[in-house]
């Protein structure tokens, strides 16, 4: 499983139950598609977390980057049904960082022959 975070705050003026509404309604979209397996929002707690993380952590699951892939061109493609869903919640989201995680250990990986 692959593991696509971003971490973000949201724009001075935006109420925080809407947009958590907003970001279930685009990844539930994209669920349904089957473009991502399952997503998780999170929000800092008690100001503890480094501060160029922003405050919520937003994680969207894929078997791979194929399906990881096509959840992308999907979305760039700029065009409706996903078009409003995905606008509803990026125009929300200010300092953005992103990362791409994957289970460990590989469900493929084997032991013994390693050279480093």
């Amino acid at each position: 499983m692959d593991h696509y975070h971003a971490f973000f705050d949201l724009k001075p003026g935006t109420k925080d139950l809407d947009f958590a509404r907003n970001l279930a309604r685009f990844l539930e979209h994209l669920k349904a598609q089957s473009l991502i397996e399952g997503w998780q929002l999170t929000r800092r707690k008690l100001g503890l977390g480094p501060r160029e993380l922003g405050e919520f952590h937003c994680v969207m699951q894929t078997q791979n980057l194929a399906q990881l892939e096509r959840a992308f061109a999907r979305v760039s493609a700029r065009a409706e049904p996903v078009e409003s869903r995905h606008f509803d919640v990026n125009r929300f989201a200010a300092n953005l960082t992103f990362a791409l995680y994957r289970d460990f250990p590989d469900p493929g990986r084997r032991e013994g022959e390693e050279k480093f």
